[in-house]
């Protein structure tokens, strides 16, 4: 179920772990070791694994422009991006 509530929700997880005696900490350590070990099953799993693409850079830039007060703000060009991100594309 999307919504997570019955038989398959968080609850149930809880309960079948608590039954096999398995503390909820170490299912998750062994989880993610499993995870790590095994090759990502397709070309989005191996991006989601790799992170966000940051360029270290720019930030590092920004924020010293931001820091001696450099930094320029567009409101305008700010609130138009809002919009065109709010409204569906014609």
């Amino acid at each position: 179920m999307i919504s997570g509530i019955g038989s398959t929700g968080p609850q149930r997880m809880t309960d079948m772990l608590r039954t096999a005696g398995v503390k909820p900490g170490a299912a998750a350590a062994s989880a993610s070791a499993t995870e790590e070990a095994a090759a990502p099953a397709s070309p989005a799993a191996a991006l989601a694994a790799e992170g966000a693409p940051i360029d270290t850079d720019k930030v590092t830039a920004i924020k010293a422009a931001i820091a001696n007060g450099t930094y320029a703000i567009d409101p305008q060009a700010i609130a138009d991006r809002m919009i065109a991100l709010d409204l569906p594309p014609r």
